[in-house]
């Protein structure tokens, strides 16, 4: 898979709730390669911001060549972008990354916490073609009531919410969710914040259950050359040599057994 470095067209944004937006680009290079789980580097006008920010794939249309983002304003390079319309263009290198493995015929938890729920959504839409929406369960995490994509995952099967301050649905976390509503699966997709991710590492390990976990780290080159973004693995990475691995490039995606957190 070659990545691509391209001039994108924005065809429409939108705020989904405060500080989530959602842009859709028009950008059939990357497009046509990529996959639920991957993401994209998108590049500043500033000239004193160097270094690119990377953004999930929350939607990717193959057919059409675009590509969803729906990213939260951090800080002054997410923040320019947030003002940008249709009609504007935006530098973007992609796809990066390495993308969920689709397992057929299990059902799954497809688990998304904050701003780690839009890349949830693209692997709804493609494990549904494989594995159907009988086998799909979103269990998603917010802070508060403000339960952007919600609706948009119920199309691909039941979706259970779980909300820090009990706003909505369980007042707790996504494992509050799952053992409030008795929900069971055999393997589980999951992208958020690390304690979130060490929860579910281990509930799937006492459960005996398959888990991919795509994390969520700062990252500076995008392409696994600056070593900012290493995480603990059991194996020795070849490029390192090292118990590390690069989440830009080897990840985001993992086996949860394969790392540590």
């Amino acid at each position: 898979m070659a990545k691509v470095k391209v001039t994108a067209k924005i065809t429409a944004q939108e705020q989904l709730a405060d500080g989530i937006y959602s842009m859709q680009i028009q950008v059939p290079q990357i497009a046509s390669q990529a996959a639920a789980g991957q993401f994209v580097d998108l590049y500043s006008r500033d000239g004193s911001r160097l270094l690119p920010r990377p953004i999930s794939l929350c939607g990717v249309d193959r057919e059409n060549g675009a590509l969803r983002l729906v990213y939260r304003v951090a800080g002054a390079g997410t923040e320019e972008f947030s003002h940008l319309k249709a009609g504007d263009t935006i530098d973007v290198l992609g796809p990066l990354g390495n993308g969920f493995t689709l397992r057929e015929g299990k059902k799954a938890f497809l688990i998304g916490g904050g701003i780690g729920i839009p890349p949830m959504l693209e692997l709804a839409k493609e494990l549904s073609l494989v594995t159907g929406r009988e086998n799909i369960q979103a269990v998603l995490g917010y802070r508060d009531s403000q339960m952007f994509l919600k609706e948009e995952f119920e199309q691909y099967g039941p979706v259970y919410v779980a909300t820090e301050d009990g706003s909505f649905g369980t007042k707790g976390n996504v494992l509050d969710a799952i053992r409030e509503n008795a929900l069971d699966a055999q393997v589980i997709y999951a992208c958020g914040p690390t304690p979130m991710l060490r929860a579910l590492k281990a509930y799937a390990k006492e459960q005996g259950m398959e888990c991919w976990l795509s994390l969520e780290e700062k990252m500076a080159c995008g392409v696994g050359a600056c070593l900012a973004c290493v995480c603990r693995s059991k194996e020795v990475d070849g490029h390192s040599h090292v118990h590390n691995k690069r989440v830009c490039k080897d990840g985001p995606v993992f086996l949860a057994d394969e790392i540590e957190l």
